[in-house]
């Protein structure tokens, strides 16, 4: 008998490129999503493979996600209120889909007895200045008055939650801390840097640089990210672990929009606009976040295979392919 998959968020991003991989591997996949950040389109290419059950509901009504999780032999919990827009503008939803929903699946995988894997944020370190970030770091936050944390402690909370459910009752769970994943399937309609630097290189629009430009991240290629997902949920080993997952190439965030504006060989100019002006007073960011992947490479013998460059080319060839130049 196929293993059948449930994934939460199976319209999104990353939630749809999981999909595709495990249906690749033979796996039954039924996928939950309320299309609020997810898409549709994401989805049907997936619909017209017979091992693939899509229902559009949400993770807050738990009649329909206990059967489903009853449905199934393990649950991989992407749904999320994603993207610093979306968060900043919608903070008490975010809230409530991000805290409540994974109680719900929490509770849900208790009932039956199902591994579940939950996907977390590299925001969960908040300001932490050390570098690089090893899953036993403290987290270093801004003031609660700032929504720009609510996000991070949301997160968190999941964490505590799923931790407690393995430690005290016996759930098998797994949490996998994701650092800035990127690729074909993303879009900049929530304020997703890369797809939206590409969609303006390639419209000969300006690239536009929020803060200095010199604050540095890494970019994990999405297929990447869902091969160390699956490891996860295969691996005896990551039980009751939060693991960082990860890009390896450290760049500033002017530095990447330099490296669009080349690689696709655009006319756009590169032009700075201030936080203030992008997301209003008080908004606080971090001036570098890198992930140290040592525990994925020890207990997953996982590392990222592919480059930036390919992310970059990816994005661009999925964007154009749907026009969803924005």
């Amino acid at each position: 008998m196929k293993p059948r998959t449930l994934i939460t968020g199976a319209a999104g991003f990353i939630g749809s490129n999981l999909a595709h991989f495990l249906l690749e591997r033979g796996e039954e996949v039924y996928g939950l999503d309320d299309l609020s950040t997810g898409s549709r389109g994401n989805v049907e290419d997936l619909e017209k493979n017979s091992g693939f059950h899509f229902e559009t509901g949400s993770i807050l009504d738990e009649e329909p996600l206990k059967r489903l999780v009853g449905t199934v032999n393990s649950v991989y919990h992407l749904a999320a209120a994603v993207g610093v827009k979306y968060i900043l503008q919608r903070p008490f939803e975010s809230l409530e889909t991000n805290v409540e929903g994974t109680r719900n699946v929490l509770r849900c995988a208790l009932l039956y007895r199902k591994r579940v894997l939950v996907t977390s944020s590299s925001e969960v370190y908040g300001k932490n200045p050390r570098m690089p970030l090893s899953e036993e770091d403290d987290r270093v936050l801004g003031p609660t008055q700032s929504s720009r944390w609510s996000y991070s402690g949301a997160k968190a909370l999941d964490e505590f939650m799923a931790l407690a459910a393995h430690r005290t009752r016996g759930l098998d769970v797994r949490i996998a801390r994701l650092f800035n994943v990127v690729g074909p399937g993303q879009t900049g309609r929530y304020g997703m840097v890369l797809p939206t630097f590409v969609s303006q290189a390639l419209e000969g629009r300006p690239i536009t640089v929020y803060g200095d430009g010199s604050q540095t991240r890494t970019f994990c290629h999405v297929q990447d990210a869902v091969e160390a997902l699956y490891a996860m949920m295969q691996s005896e080993k990551a039980a009751g672990e939060i693991i960082n997952v990860g890009g390896g190439e450290e760049i500033t965030i002017r530095g990447l929009a330099e490296r669009v504006k080349k690689m696709l060989a655009s006319d756009s100019p590169v032009s700075v606009v201030s936080y203030r002006e992008a997301y209003g007073e008080g908004f606080d960011d971090m001036p570098r976040r890198v992930p140290s992947l040592e525990k994925a490479a020890r207990l997953l013998d996982w590392r990222p295979q592919r480059t930036l460059d390919d992310a970059i080319r990816d994005t661009a060839d999925f964007i154009s392919s749907r026009k969803e130049i924005t």
